[in-house]
């Protein structure tokens, strides 16, 4: 399943487009982030055609984390070397759907941000992926109707197959992840060793989510970092 997340949508123009490019490529339900505009306003809807139901219906959420729930999570980015250089897991469209086919990843958030200044570091790191359009060099940033159009063809054209449930079961959620994540975070904390604990938590997590590992290979490591306890001396 593909759901598609808005956050903070300002223009209603917007709005309506990315509607109608919903409901284009069979996306039942859009979901925001605290809108700064009447996501059923006028302006939305003239612009939606045939999609007004989808802004009739759409979900609000007040925060991306409670929106994407334990969905594989896929920002997208117009300036890929930035968000590179962060040891976050940037993909081009056709290596995303790669990535999704290969691994078998069945529930997929695909987060869009704002029209004006896009999405936040913090919102950034909240994400597994981030998908970028790879356009033109003299004028890079697509308006983010016209991303989530290029988006959502690859990942609904290029995610079609027979689906395998008893392999996906295999994969861990995203709670489970969170809390290797969360003892990957004491690992390299307690480590007196590692000068710069936030470069070192970043390139090993982000390591982590590209490789996406079965949930027997996620608690493997989870047994590897935990802190020893020991018991105390009588």
């Amino acid at each position: 399943m593909i759901r598609v997340i808005v956050v903070e949508p300002k223009y209603q123009v917007n709005l309506g487009h990315m509607a109608r490019v919903l409901k284009n490529f069979g996306v039942r339900r859009m979901e925001l982030v605290n809108p700064r505009c009447r996501w059923d306003g006028k302006e939305a809807i003239k612009y939606s055609k045939h999609a007004r139901e989808l802004l009739e219906r759409a979900r609000i959420w007040k925060s991306l984390k409670s929106a994407v729930g334990d969905s594989f999570v896929v920002g997208t980015t117009g300036i890929w070397a930035k968000s590179f250089s962060s040891f976050y897991n940037v993909y081009t469209p056709e290596q995303l759907v790669r990535l999704v086919k290969r691994n078998r990843i069945r529930d997929v958030s695909l987060v869009i941000g704002r029209d004006d200044i896009g999405m936040k570091t913090d919102e950034i790191a909240e994400c597994d992926a981030l998908l970028f359009v790879d356009a033109d060099k003299g004028y890079p940033i697509l308006n983010i109707s016209h991303a989530l159009t290029v988006a959502l063809y690859f990942l609904t054209k290029g995610t079609e197959g027979r689906d395998y449930p008893e392999i996906s079961a295999k994969y861990p959620g995203r709670k489970e992840t969170g809390r290797a994540m969360r003892l990957m975070r004491l690992f390299v904390d307690s480590n007196s060793r590692i000068r710069d604990k936030g470069k070192v938590y970043a390139a090993l997590s982000h390591v982590l989510k590209r490789a996406n590992p079965t949930k027997d290979e996620l608690q493997t490591i989870a047994v590897a970092i935990a802190p020893n306890k020991r018991r105390p001396k009588k």
